[in-house]
């Protein structure tokens, strides 16, 4: 796994692809509370604009030049929180197992920690890879055909069978990139003890 490094475009704060971010973000707390009260219609709904808004808001930025600091904070902390969110929700609900709620918060919690090694050492967090951007696409779909296969009938049968298949490659993903995330971070430490 690689560092790609992609330039800053501009220093505005109000982007349309910070906007959506920020849009994302405002929606975190409704979809949680949607799930948790069993709203299920809703929070798939507000599930999907999210999924729509992670995808337009780095193509916008890419196309448009729009490329900010920000930006590149608030996507990667909008698709974890969403992630936390839908796994408390559907734990909570019993729709999801807790060793699969367990392993997905066991890799969060290794990248806080390297995050935390990278920061020591004076370097700033990588930039998300296509590997990490595919297990989160894998996941944002898990979820919603989980949440849709919480009930009777074939839609929820079929929804069972694609959101575990989602979910299985998600989370092998998710650990995938993990794992070279802390390669990576070793192979950095290593290089900043030889040159001291």
């Amino acid at each position: 796994m690689e560092v790609q490094e992609t330039r800053v475009q501009t220093d505005r704060v109000l982007t349309i692809p910070n906007i959506l971010s920020m849009a994302r973000l405002v929606g975190v707390p409704l979809f949680l509370w949607l799930i948790l009260r069993g709203s299920d219609g809703w929070a798939l709904l507000v599930l999907g604009l999210s999924g729509i808004s992670d995808y337009l808001d780095g193509k916008l930025a890419r196309r448009w030049n729009q490329i900010s600091s920000l930006g590149r904070l608030l996507d990667p902390a909008a698709d974890r929180l969403y992630i936390l969110s839908t796994l408390a929700g559907l734990t909570w609900r019993e729709i999801l197992p807790v060793w699969l709620t367990a392993a997905l918060l066991a890799r969060e919690a290794m990248l806080l920690v390297m995050v935390w090694i990278l920061r020591r050492h004076g370097y700033p967090p990588p930039q998300v890879n296509f590997l990490g951007k595919a297990a989160t696409f894998n996941l944002m779909y898990a979820f919603p055909l989980l949440l849709l296969s919480d009930g009777d009938g074939w839609l929820a049968s079929l929804a069972a069978v694609f959101g575990w298949a989602f979910a299985g490659w998600g989370t092998t993903l998710y650990w995938w990139a993990g794992i070279l995330y802390v390669v990576q971070v070793r192979r950095l430490v290593k290089a900043d003890a030889t040159t001291d």
